[in-house]
């Protein structure tokens, strides 16, 4: 399972449109539009007797936190550009808010006593992966030339991924719950409640 901020529809559109004309003959497996998310937190095994504990810690942790504006914009690589293993779109907002997003949703997972990633939160958007090394100047400067639409991070998510069952032997995600940011969030909000307007 992962936490992560989703990205609205007319977001992933406009980003979309921007990369379509672009993919072709690049080294790069191209991450499905309809996954894109920035990931807060990756839990890689979640026990079902934790499960309810985890959202009740989920839902504390994003009372805490208030929504923030953010827009993607520009670009990168990791681990660098030079010898690119995955390339991605970069994310300007309010980044102290976002990373003590992270933090909670992090601890809110240990306290459940579920393990977490350790990596150190960089908040992005994964558009695509190579397993060998390529040099990727030139899509890092394609990126930079992005600005897409401004949108509000009003809630963080809860996804189970399961792994090959995707197209093409990707992950399939499944979205198990929502959590509004902000002390407006009164609980964990239904998986399939539609959303707002963004």
């Amino acid at each position: 399972m992962f936490v992560a901020v989703p990205l609205p529809e007319r977001v992933v559109e406009d980003l979309e449109v921007f990369l379509a004309p672009r993919r072709e003959g690049s080294p790069f497996r191209w991450t499905l539009p309809e996954q894109w998310h920035v990931t807060l937190a990756f839990l890689e095994h979640v026990p079902d007797r934790t499960l309810d504990d985890l959202v009740e810690r989920l839902t504390r942790a994003a009372r805490r936190r208030s929504p923030v504006t953010a827009r993607l914009t520009g670009g990168g690589a990791f681990p660098h550009v030079g010898k690119a293993k995955v390339l991605y779109a970069a994310l300007d907002t309010d980044r102290v808010e976002l990373s003590r997003a992270a933090t909670g949703a992090r601890a809110a997972a240990g306290k459940a006593g579920i393990a977490v990633d350790g990596q150190r939160f960089r908040p992005h958007v994964t558009l695509g992966r190579t397993n060998r090394p390529v040099e990727a100047t030139n899509w890092v400067r394609l990126l930079d030339a992005y600005g897409g639409p401004e949108w509000t991070i009003d809630e963080l998510v809860l996804v189970a991924s399961h792994l090959g069952q995707g197209p093409r032997g990707r992950p399939r995600y499944e979205l198990v719950e929502r959590f509004s940011l902000g002390r407006a969030g009164s609980g964990p909000v239904p998986a399939d409640a539609p959303r707002r307007g963004r």
